[in-house]
């Protein structure tokens, strides 16, 4: 494929931030799916203190031509953390069916 397809993990406070967040994402033809898993148990280290927070995690699946320049964008404005958790990771193979769903389900601007 000559689009790579990727999967972007990015948390979010609840349950609702993250479908909604999910949700404009696939409607904006940003992702073609976003699955949101819940709870999942985040440790880390913000302003001097470690935290020990309950979050969602949701599993983007994108294309890495759009990344940078929309869906990059499009996450950090609709997320309420200063600094979110945005990781891009490539698919290295995949059922090429599902591939060509996610190049397809992205295509275009709504």
């Amino acid at each position: 494929m000559e689009d790579q397809a990727i999967v972007v993990l990015v948390t979010a406070p609840d349950m609702e931030t993250g479908r909604e967040i999910g949700r404009i994402l696939v409607e904006k033809k940003l992702a073609a799916c976003a699955n949101v898993i819940s709870p999942v148990n985040s440790l880390f280290t913000w302003e001097g203190k470690i935290n020990d927070e309950q979050e969602v995690l949701l599993i983007i699946k994108s294309r890495l031509s759009i990344f940078q320049d929309r869906l990059l964008p499009a996450i950090l404005e609709l997320h309420p953390y200063q600094v979110p958790e945005v990781l891009a990771l490539p698919v290295l193979v995949g059922n090429p069916a599902y591939l060509e769903w996610i190049a397809e389900s992205t295509a275009g601007e709504l």
